[in-house]
């Protein structure tokens, strides 16, 4: 499974002054979907850690379309765009799950590092959950 959609509901504590979703709370609801998508493929952040391997992020991106607004639900896709020699690629799309309006989009960058923060290849156990990844 390459892709996974989780709902969110937009709590109050991430809106601004104006009740509006505050910007930084989009790559949290990102991280949610990312580590769901791993979950999902049988594997979680900490067992990839006690594995000895950390994902870091080195380029996040979000284009913002449309304001979601507190107690908005939220449609979240993340989806495994690239796995390469040392590096993984997740596409995000975010929806109001009323509205049907996209809300953003976007995409993080991983290298694997061991516990030192020296880059890796990527772990064939790793590349296995993924078979059917883009390359």
């Amino acid at each position: 499974m390459n892709k996974v959609q989780i709902t969110i509901r937009v709590r109050y504590v991430e809106t601004d002054r104006m009740g509006i979703a505050h910007h930084t709370h989009y790559f949290s609801w990102m991280e949610q979907a990312r580590t769901e998508l791993m979950r999902q493929n049988g594997l979680s952040y900490r067992d990839l850690e006690e594995r000895g391997y950390m994902l870091p992020v080195r380029e996040a991106h979000c284009r913002y379309r449309h304001a979601l607004s507190y107690d908005d639900e939220v449609k979240i896709q993340a989806e495994l765009l690239e796995i390469g020699g040392a590096s993984l690629k997740i596409g995000y799309r975010l929806y109001g799950k009323d509205t049907g309006m996209p809300a953003a989009e976007g995409y993080t960058v991983h290298p694997f590092t061991d516990k030192n923060g020296k880059i890796v290849k990527v772990p064939r156990f790793f590349s296995a959950l993924f078979q059917d990844g883009k390359k």
